[in-house]
């Protein structure tokens, strides 16, 4: 099961107890999920189609339980994907046009709505629950194992609007991506995808994606600081090749007894210290002398042996 079905499956267990919040709630899963059939005047029937079971025995809970409507469920399996789809089916009956008012389908003239009605969402609570609908009837959160995404889809533009300036007006700054025949609205930040689960009522999900987000990024900080002591590793090596080799291009031309005593002791110590840090090496003078004072021996060294090669370039 995907991430986003373990919050829906979760979700779907939360049924608000106010009957404002349930109607928000409701009317948020048809407009993501549904598709409206006119067949006459004020004759209406309803189809809602989802993939994750307990979204769809909720469904069928609420329009049986609140509406007393006739519901028929359907489950028709996907041979190319292998998994069930559920269609809740509302056929036309007396008690539908009501039901479809007071759920924001249609409005007070009886002509469908394409945004949120605002009396459904007035109350903070409706607010909630309306985008705790949404995200039942089409939202998606990534596996933080992976990247940080939430989205809410659809295919009407006005709806995407609506639901962008609802996420805003409970703090939460989403986007919308255009994507030819589909808005999504989103969000990116993994602070604001943590607070909407919080704020819907996912809190397993919202452990499960904080227990994920502190491994990942935990693992990130680990192996940056391990291809940072790699490098600063590799650069200490091959400085100190370089230097042993400044050593024997002048031990191949000078005796090291001829050299003052300080490149004497540098050399020394080099050779037979050849992978340790100039800072380390430092420590192993008598007495200990600074990182600044080795590199400036070690540049000396360099200039030498430089000065060296041109005068014998055979060497």
């Amino acid at each position: 099961m995907s991430f986003s079905n373990e919050i829906k499956s979760e979700l779907a267990k939360l049924q608000p107890r106010q009957k404002c919040c349930q109607r928000a709630e409701m009317s948020a899963i048809i407009h993501m999920d549904g598709s409206l059939h006119i067949a006459g005047h004020e004759k209406f029937a309803l189809d809602v189609s989802t993939g994750n079971a307990p979204v769809a025995r909720l469904l069928y809970k609420y329009l049986t339980d609140t509406f007393a409507l006739k519901v028929e469920s359907i489950i028709r399996r996907s041979v190319l994907h292998k998994a069930n789809n559920y269609l809740i089916h509302v056929p036309n009956q007396d008690k539908i046009s009501q039901a479809l008012n007071e759920l924001g389908i249609l409005d007070d003239h009886m002509l469908v709505v394409q945004g949120i009605l605002p009396r459904l969402v007035k109350r903070d609570c409706c607010a909630v629950a309306y985008l705790r609908g949404a995200f039942l009837g089409g939202g998606y959160v990534s596996n933080p194992k992976r990247n940080y995404h939430f989205e809410l889809t659809t295919d009407n533009a006005e709806f995407a609007l609506d639901l962008q300036a609802l996420l805003n007006r409970v703090g939460l700054p989403a986007k919308i991506s255009d994507r030819k025949k589909n808005f999504a609205v989103y969000m990116k930040d993994s602070e604001d995808i943590l607070r909407f689960l919080a704020l819907i009522g996912a809190y397993n999900a919202l452990l499960k994606w904080e227990d994920e987000r502190i491994v990942k990024e935990m693992r990130g900080q680990v192996n940056r600081l391990v291809n940072c002591d790699t490098a600063n590793l590799n650069k200490t090596v091959n400085a100190a090749a370089g230097q042993i080799d400044d050593i024997e291009v002048i031990k191949s031309k000078l005796d090291i007894k001829e050299l003052p005593s300080a490149l004497q002791e540098f050399a020394r110590l080099r050779v037979e210290y050849p992978y340790v840090s100039l800072k380390e090496l430092g420590e192993l003078f008598n007495p200990p002398l600074s990182k600044s004072a080795v590199y400036h021996r070690a540049r000396r060294m360099s200039k030498l042996a430089k000065k060296l090669l041109r005068v014998s370039p055979q060497v």
